[in-house]
């Protein structure tokens, strides 16, 4: 995969840097499943019920490693497993990704999401509460709805 650098970028447009680095199908679903579901190795992703195919899911992984959105390091258990988990730069993606959440809860009436009122309401209330709460969950290991991933 080629490595994308600043040069490269199609304009310095703040919306095209964004789309350029999370802007594709794949990257946010990646995201998502770090934050609201644990998801921790390239099998876990693969799992996902969107069917990412296998070559796109390395390509994807490998493409939000070298941006520094996520960082891989060797699973504690099984050294052959690579754990991936979100740097700095990735949690700050996790706003978008609720903002996101908020505009499909209001817009999908099959939304998944449709059923965790409670969590809607807390989240457009206070949304820089609700996305800080996130981000040290997930930066301390965690996930939003560990029960999904089991």
């Amino acid at each position: 995969m080629k490595t994308i650098l600043k040069e490269d970028f199609r304009s310095h447009c703040a919306v095209n840097y964004g789309v350029e680095i999370f802007g594709d199908r794949w990257s946010l679903l990646i995201i998502r499943d770090i934050v609201f579901v644990g998801k921790k190795t390239y099998g876990d992703f693969l799992k996902s019920e969107e069917g990412i195919a296998t070559n796109v899911l390395a390509s994807r992984l490998a493409f939000l490693e070298e941006q520094g959105v996520l960082s891989k390091a060797p699973s504690p258990d099984d050294r052959r497993k690579d754990f991936y988990t979100l740097t700095e730069k990735g949690l700050d993606l996790i706003p978008i990704v609720l903002s996101i959440v908020l505009w499909s809860a209001k817009h999908d009436s099959k939304s998944y999401v449709r059923g965790l009122k409670a969590f809607i309401t807390r989240l457009s209330q206070s949304p820089t509460q609700v996305t800080e709460e996130v981000k040290a969950l997930v930066r301390n290991g965690g996930c939003m709805f560990p029960e999904i991933n089991e």
